[in-house]
């Protein structure tokens, strides 16, 4: 063999000899990554919710028994917002999943059954809410869903106080490893405050005179809270249950007429989306209809006024006092 041919071979065999050891390394390199980030907390129970206000609601009950991941970012639109392939992946290796259902999240409820059809826990908490139906008002109700269930029932506190039993129940059937006492403590506890926060609106509510009872939001999002504590749905700009729908002349010709029957200058607009409809309301009544901003369908971020069930709906019912009495 010629030196030539040795020196090849050799820087060869170095070469492959190389290649070797960054191969181990990089395998160590991962090996120690899975390690360090698979540790015990990694063997916590997991619950997926879809969106924040029953993430929310369901942190207060499961508290720091389980670890809870909210789907919804804040200022969402429940109606439109989607998954990533990660969060996709998350909702199939939870213990439980919390969902609205009735419709709400309409990009994410194919993902929530495929979880389901794997094996995967899954409550409906607007299916066990007894949940109302979208009624046909003076300004023809919500376009062809009438006799369809309204998947908002959070807009009254007593059904949402209902549903934390009910998920307490899951949360302890489902999700291996918690204290079942201290799930069923914690939702006793929330649910008190539930019941507080309805006898502080139901007092708010009162200071608003009979005739002024009448609401018109962005889009048909307040049917149980009217039913809950004596209002009147005259209509909606968008007439749906859906903030993906778009309101017609006619339809906005016959809401304009129902409002000027029953008096109303009010509309309150949902801050998730823009208030560009409500500003298109106000210009086909020729003016004077006051535009009174809520979060109706999805909470804000931290220490942006209701960044809880409970701030969101305090601070929505001020709102609608202060809209509905003021001159």
């Amino acid at each position: 063999m010629s030196r030539t041919e040795a020196r090849r071979r050799a820087r060869v065999r170095v070469a492959r000899l190389r290649h070797l050891i960054a191969g181990l390394l990089a395998l160590a390199a991962a090996v120690t990554a899975t390690a360090c980030t698979t540790g015990a907390g990694d063997d916590r129970p997991g619950i997926v919710v879809t969106t924040n206000i029953l993430g929310d609601v369901t942190r207060e009950i499961v508290g720091d028994e389980a670890d809870v991941t909210v789907l919804m970012k804040p200022n969402a639109d429940p109606h439109s917002f989607g998954l990533s392939a990660v969060q996709a992946a998350e909702l199939e290796q939870a213990d439980l999943i919390v969902h609205n259902g009735l419709g709400l999240e309409e990009n994410v409820l194919r993902h929530v059954d495929a979880a389901r059809a794997s094996g995967v826990a899954t409550f409906a908490a607007g299916e066990a809410a007894d949940p109302l139906t979208f009624r046909t008002g003076d300004d023809g109700g919500p376009e062809g869903e009438e006799g369809q269930p309204d998947p908002h029932f959070w807009t009254d506190p007593d059904r949402m106080r209902a549903v934390t039993g009910l998920l307490a129940d899951q949360v302890i059937e489902h999700v291996e490893g918690v204290d079942p006492g201290t799930v069923r403590a914690n939702a006793d506890r929330y649910a008190r405050r539930l019941t507080d926060l309805t006898t502080w609106m139901e007092t708010s509510f009162g200071e608003v005179p009979a005739d002024r009872r009448a609401l018109v939001t962005n889009h048909h999002v307040f049917g149980y809270l009217a039913d809950r504590f004596g209002f009147e749905v005259i209509g909606a700009v968008i007439p749906s249950g859906t903030t993906l729908a778009s309101p017609s002349s006619s339809d906005l010709r016959s809401l304009t007429e129902a409002m000027r029957r029953a008096g109303v200058r009010t509309v309150f607009a949902d801050s998730s989306q823009p208030r560009r409809l409500a500003e298109v309301l106000r210009a086909e009544t020729g003016g004077g209809v006051r535009v009174v901003e809520l979060h109706s369908e999805s909470l804000t971020a931290e220490g942006g006024g209701a960044d809880t069930y409970e701030r969101m709906m305090r601070a929505n019912t001020t709102a609608m006092v202060t809209g509905l009495t003021g001159d």
